[in-house]
């Protein structure tokens, strides 16, 4: 995939070049460039962007085809962007304006998926995140991404999902690591009231939950989290971005993954007992 992604960037660096040499008043140099641009526009960023080694985003292309004479090149010098950012989306760029347009866009797939299958390791699925819970997680990720803070809206956005389950017609299948249930992305209390919640949704018509357990024989590791759509697309988190896959090939292994992890898995009062031991251990009074 990251291949896939390198290459269509470079492909767009191309498409730059070309414009910058074919300008109507003719050939501009790298520095010529830069100073036309002026701002932050460097002879450097001319430079990374036209060799595949930095992403432009919507500004920098509608800038660098009116600067090169070519204006009417904008919809496509976007059109090639907006192809391959829908398959990776950077973080830097989501956050832009803050984790609630990311909650309105997985929203939106949401509302058109039937069968929703989760894997998590490390957190409770935002499906079935209390509201502080979900307050901590996002904070600490906009701490990280040093984005814009809106985490009020953001954990609406989120909880307002969680309908979803009530819905007779959707089916959520969720299933993740023991080690999600002791993380303490949040105070003791959050994670005990988180914890409480889990306990008292198993058993929910709309959703079958699983736990693997710290002692089950794994066929395969853990990995990242991911998320499938029915069987049209999957959604896997890394660090710098989401990975947004819609091939069928792709779509297929997640979903392969998914089953080969679930041979591991517990549910119903066996994953109750699990969950009960992780709150023990943060709350022994529980």
């Amino acid at each position: 995939m990251s291949t896939d992604y390198q290459q269509a960037r470079e492909a767009l660096g191309r498409r730059l070049r070309e414009l910058r040499i074919t300008c109507p008043e003719g050939r501009l140099t790298g520095p010529q460039l830069a100073e036309r641009l002026g701002g932050s526009w460097t002879k450097s960023k001319i430079s990374k962007l036209e060799n595949g080694r930095q992403t432009a985003d919507a500004d920098d292309l509608r800038a660098w085809a009116e600067a090169t004479g070519h204006p009417d090149a904008y919809a496509g010098l976007l059109a090639q962007l907006r192809g391959f950012e829908s398959h990776i989306r950077s973080w830097r760029r989501q956050l832009s304006s803050g984790h609630q347009p990311v909650q309105d866009a997985i929203t939106a797939e949401h509302d058109r998926t039937r069968v929703l299958t989760i894997w998590e390791s490390t957190l409770i699925p935002g499906m079935l995140q209390t509201a502080d819970y979900a307050r901590h997680v996002l904070t600490r990720h906009t701490n990280l991404m040093q984005s814009p803070r809106d985490t009020e809206a953001a954990v609406r956005a989120r909880i307002q999902r969680q309908a979803g389950l009530s819905d007779p017609d959707r089916r959520y299948r969720i299933m993740m690591w023991e080690g999600a249930l002791h993380g303490l992305v949040c105070p003791p209390s959050v994670l005990a009231a988180q914890l409480d919640r889990l306990m008292g949704i198993i058993g929910i018509d709309t959703l079958e939950l699983g736990v693997i357990p710290f002692s089950a024989s794994l066929k395969i590791f853990p990995g990242n989290g991911f998320w499938i759509y029915d069987e049209r697309r999957v959604v896997v988190e890394e660090w710098h971005a989401e990975l947004w896959l819609d091939d069928s090939d792709s779509v297929t292994l997640y979903q392969r993954v998914w089953e080969t992890l679930s041979e591991s898995a517990v549910y119903g009062a066996d994953a109750q007992h699990v969950i009960s031991r992780a709150l023990r251990m943060v709350n022994p009074r529980a």
